[in-house]
């Protein structure tokens, strides 16, 4: 039987953008980039600081290829919401400073700093993806720029991340996970709006929590 733990961890890996601590790095040697592939990554570091808020919809397949939908929120810095449709009862909440990964059928679920994740490349007020990972792949297909990254700085054991996005449109397509397993969790953005305020109690959440991570 599967664990709530191991459920968490799962749907941390497709929501928040990092494979867990339990996870090794996958560690791959670092690229040394183009000029005209430094511009690439930039353009999407610039889309990403663009904005304060976010929302949309979104997809994740996860690595044994179930699907399942939800809503996002995303307010700079630090908070983010991924609501998963039912019949998946994970909820992932960011305050600004606690990650926190719950089972809304249970009521339980489990919290890290959220300075420990990834999350912080992409929740921050400031993202330079070149200097603060190391890329290890990228590919530009016809106008779509995949780029694969590693976190220099997370202390959870980082797998790799991989950026999809699309230039003509200046919009982030994509992201895909791989853990340090190789297994791959995928989660692609659709109806994407900037500019819209979301309710600050999006960004509450209370857990009992089954382990001791958290405040």
């Amino acid at each position: 039987m599967t664990s709530l733990s191991q459920l968490t961890r799962r749907a941390f890996l497709g929501a928040a953008l990092a494979a867990v601590a339990s996870l090794p790095a996958l560690a791959a040697e670092p690229m040394k980039l183009s000029p005209e592939q430094l511009v690439a990554v930039n353009s999407i570091s610039d889309y990403l600081n663009s904005f304060k808020t976010l929302q949309g919809e979104f997809t994740q397949i996860s690595p044994k290829g179930n699907s399942s939908q939800g809503v996002f929120y995303i307010s700079k810095p630090g908070k983010m919401r991924f609501e998963y449709a039912p019949p998946n009862p994970f909820l992932i909440v960011s305050d600004g400073t606690w990650l926190t990964i719950k089972n809304v059928q249970k009521e339980k679920g489990d919290q890290f700093p959220l300075s420990q994740t990834p999350l912080r490349l992409v929740l921050g007020n400031k993202v330079d993806i070149a200097n603060d990972t190391n890329i290890v792949d990228f590919q530009n297909q016809d106008g779509t720029v995949s780029v694969t990254v590693e976190d220099k700085k997370s202390t959870l054991g980082s797998g790799q991340l991989t950026l999809v996005y699309d230039q003509a449109h200046k919009q982030l397509q994509q992201w895909i996970v791989t853990d340090g397993k190789g297994r791959k969790t995928t989660v692609s953005l659709e109806n994407v709006q900037t500019g819209i305020e979301p309710d600050p109690q999006l960004f509450v959440v209370k857990i009992k929590r089954d382990s001791k991570n958290g405040p």
